[in-house]
């Protein structure tokens, strides 16, 4: 779904003067959205052709350090320039800021123009591409989940991030009072974005106290990337508007579960939705059971594009609706990858790995090539799990931390032949400096631990 504003449009709203700002954005390794803001009138004037950016800024950590080992930037090479290419089918309003739009740009070389290739967008535009060409589209939704807490982000900062206080006192999963009080950041979310041009379906109360889901309508699988991003940005500004803190940090606290970020996904040619055989047991198609037999053998490979930091192998824990094990289950919660849909033409696979810290371009990049691996090997899926997968001491595991699954990234013939060996590369060296960043510091765990009694 492109945005709700053409170029005209905008022209017309820059000259009546509604429109004085557009932000001009791209997605960072992160997920982040990065870029500038432009007086609207230079914008519809030159900028909406291009404009440039530092190219270290696909290349830095969640502390926008500049890392060394990566081949695309360095010092030695004097971090030039990327040239933003506002991509204009995705103008749409921003109704939380006043007399403001926002555009997405693809990441260019400066000197060829060619796509950088591991700007995210690019990446999943790349797999996007070898699917059509098997005639295929993919369609795609992602469930958001995060926290609210009483204090703003400032407060939380200046605290030393202790002490930290959910919005609510109890576990409002589902719950229709307590998500009440929460409507003062919760509706004005679902509505501003509504009116962004996302097609919104409903938040939730999730499992946790002070836990919240905000879940989008399935769409084209660049589409779902796009809403997902530009929905996670604005819940953070719209809870900062209203004086509260929203964190997508996987696990906040280890006595509480995390927070996920559920990947729904299915294949289509045009209308007719190619995982759905009626004839077939619980509806799945032959093509469904190969890409799902690609999606579950490869998972270990792509797991760093589901759960990017140190923080992320916190959640995987039994009992907490957070997967352990890479194998499929029919409506089963307790599986990484759940079979939703059964014997429906909207029958699709749920993957439960990623966490509410990934990057949707990235992860849905690495699914779908994983997807099409199963395809082209014609790979046979294996039988569904029963009962409670926690137990299944055959399943195979999720690489339990950071450190395991950047190895597996390293290894991974492939994502080399899905991606290209500079691509993994790239994202190797960012998985290794978040290890290297975390292992030189001292947590508080370890002072309380062992202060006294070491």
């Amino acid at each position: 779904m492109p945005g709700n504003l053409s170029f005209d449009d905008l022209k017309s709203r820059v000259t009546d003067g509604s429109i004085d700002t557009v932000l001009a954005c791209f997605v960072d390794m992160q997920g982040r959205l990065m870029g500038k803001r432009f007086h609207a009138v230079n914008f519809v004037e030159t900028s909406f052709k291009e404009t440039h950016c530092c190219n270290y800024l696909l290349a830095t950590d969640l502390e926008m350090a500049t890392p060394d080992g990566y081949a695309s930037t360095s010092w030695q090479t004097g971090y030039g320039d990327y040239v933003m290419a506002p991509d204009l089918t995705t103008l749409r309003t921003v109704p939380w800021l006043e007399g403001t739009a926002l555009v997405l740009c693809d990441v260019l070389d400066h000197h060829t123009h060619a796509p950088v290739p591991h700007d995210p967008r690019a990446i999943l535009k790349k797999q996007v591409a070898r699917l059509r060409d098997l005639g295929f589209d993919a369609m795609m939704a992602t469930e958001l989940e995060f926290f609210l807490f009483e204090k703003s982000l400032d407060e939380i900062r200046a605290g030393g991030f202790r002490d930290l206080t959910p919005i609510s006192g109890y576990n409002e999963d589902y719950n229709i009072f307590q998500t009440t009080k929460e409507e003062g950041v919760m509706r004005p979310i679902r509505n501003h974005l509504y009116a962004a041009g996302l097609p919104i379906e409903n938040s939730k109360g999730e499992a946790e106290a002070g836990q919240e889901e905000l879940n989008i309508r399935y769409a084209p699988a660049l589409d779902c990337a796009d809403h997902h991003s530009i929905a996670k940005h604005a819940i953070k500004e719209i809870a900062w508007q209203n004086g509260r803190a929203a964190s997508f940090l996987p696990k906040w606290h280890h006595d509480r579960v995390g927070s996920s970020s559920h990947v729904h996904q299915s294949l289509w040619q045009g209308e007719t939705p190619a995982f759905f055989d009626k004839d077939a047991d619980l509806g799945m198609s032959e093509l469904m059971k190969n890409y799902m037999a690609g999606l579950i053998a490869y998972a270990p490979d792509y797991t760093f594009f589901l759960a990017p930091y140190v923080n992320s192998y916190k959640r995987f824990a039994k009992g907490t609706f957070a997967p352990t094990k890479t194998v499929w289950s029919v409506d089963n919660r307790t599986a990484g990858f759940r079979l939703c849909g059964a014997d429906t033409k909207g029958v699709r696979v749920e993957c439960r790995i990623g966490g509410s810290d990934l990057n949707p371009y990235l992860a849905q990049a690495a699914m779908l090539a994983a997807g099409i691996k199963g395809i082209e090997d014609k790979m046979e899926l294996s039988p569904p799990t029963r009962g409670d997968v926690y137990e299944d001491a055959k399943a195979a595991d999720i690489p339990q931390t950071l450190r395991a699954a950047t190895e597996t990234l390293r290894k991974s013939a492939f994502l080399r032949e899905a991606f290209g060996d500079d691509v993994i590369d790239h994202y190797t060296r960012c998985a290794e400096w978040e290890q290297e960043e975390f292992d030189r510091v001292v947590t508080d765990w370890e002072i309380a631990r062992g202060f006294e009694r070491a």
